[in-house]
């Protein structure tokens, strides 16, 4: 059966949102390697194995400036023993056909050294990474939150600048079944990341923050 979230999240991926409540809703904790707080326009969903009525009196109805501010982020770390990440962006597009030409990929070894293919393998599962044929980047598909298909990318120093974040970001949408949503995670700040994903395609749907928890 699957998660709340999942549901919350496919619901999300066809542009149905839950309603602006103002409250944090609690649903059982994800069984895996974190926990999760993920936050829509006026509505925030926690996946984690805390009292719903600690985060009723934390975080009152209402008050949308609470659920992602760092206090209540903290608190809900200390609760569960657990260290949180980064604040990230969630967006998401529906793999297709991106009508832009295919970026030649090469697929490489699930235990690539390179640093955005180890951080994936610690948080998600199924792992594939890819790499274009003339070099510069890297591409990462992985099943990660509720077992969502999450993709990353990083272009290396000397090719930025030239469209390839865009172009790994489209070849994403390209190694999936058509249909099949697929999420991606960007920090606010990274702005260029941000622009790549939205020229890709990929629209804002959420933020999140994931918990993780000890020897994960």
């Amino acid at each position: 059966m699957a998660h709340p979230l999942a549901h919350l999240l496919d619901a999300a991926a066809r542009g149905e949102f839950p309603p602006a409540d103002g409250r944090v809703h609690v649903l059982p904790a994800l069984g895996g390697r974190v926990d999760a707080l993920v936050a829509f326009t006026g509505s925030f969903a926690l996946a984690a194995d805390i009292d719903p009525a600690e985060v009723a009196a934390r975080a009152p109805d209402g008050d949308c400036s609470i659920p992602l501010s760092p206090s209540f982020v903290q608190w809900v770390a200390e609760c569960l023993g657990a260290q949180p990440d980064s604040h990230d962006a969630v967006l998401v597009a529906v793999a297709g056909p991106t009508g832009a030409a295919p970026l030649p990929l090469d697929p490489v070894a699930d235990d690539s050294d390179h640093p955005r293919a180890e951080r994936a393998s610690r948080y998600r599962h199924a792992v594939r990474v890819y790499a274009p044929a003339g070099g510069g980047g890297v591409l990462v598909l992985g099943r990660g939150v509720t077992n969502r298909w999450e993709m990353a990318f990083e272009v290396d120093g000397a090719h930025r600048d030239r469209g390839l974040g865009r172009a790994l970001a489209h070849a994403a949408l390209t190694l999936l079944p058509p249909g099949t949503p697929i999420w991606a995670q960007v920090a606010p700040g990274n702005a260029a990341s941000l622009r790549a994903v939205l020229a890709a395609g990929f629209r804002p749907v959420g933020a999140e923050v994931l918990f993780t928890k000890p020897g994960s």
